[in-house]
């Protein structure tokens, strides 16, 4: 897995603009390559008005592809919450042992997934009873790491998200 590209996950419409573009500055800042999946468009929207060109979809994404995959907020990111491809690239990162990040209203994405029991994690707080009802330890922090998943509040949290993930990959 000597992979130098993070995949991050946005929704078509309505990410959260400041979610993806800081991390993924300092991912590149750090010398990964990104790219970035959405389902069914060549070209996702954020709640910002930001555009964003879409390399491939989750249909066709391969966790094992990826050092980490980061699955990015925003109100349109509860489309995913039921969505079987997120479900399986969820699973599979948590699987292969990636580097797996989950900003603002995202880490709910994990949680339905099955992945946070016993986690500590960290999300907008209009998530913390689902966090809670699927195993997970809600800590209100700004970002929160346990083991191999990043969690965050929210766009206050880019920034130290997108360094605590380059952190973890480089150790």
């Amino acid at each position: 897995m000597a992979t130098n590209k993070i995949l991050q996950i946005i929704a078509p419409f309505d990410y959260r603009d400041e979610e993806l573009e800081v991390p993924k500055k300092v991912f590149e800042e750090a010398g990964y390559k990104i790219e970035i999946a959405s389902k069914n468009v060549s070209t996702a929207t954020g709640m910002l008005g930001g555009k964003t060109t879409i390399d491939l979809d989750i249909s066709d994404v391969i966790a094992s592809d990826y050092a980490a995959v980061v699955f990015i907020g925003g109100s349109g990111t509860i489309e995913y919450f039921g969505d079987h491809d997120i479900m399986r690239i969820a699973k599979e990162s948590y699987k292969s042992g990636l580097v797996l990040g989950a900003i603002c209203i995202a880490p709910t994405i994990l949680a339905k997934a099955g992945l946070l029991q016993d986690k500590k994690v960290t999300s907008f707080p209009s998530e913390k009873e689902t966090l809670e009802k699927n195993g997970a330890q809600f800590t209100g922090e700004l970002v929160t790491v346990d083991e191999k998943v990043i969690t965050a509040k929210g766009p206050e949290a880019a920034r130290e998200f997108g360094e605590k993930i380059v952190e973890l990959l480089k150790n």
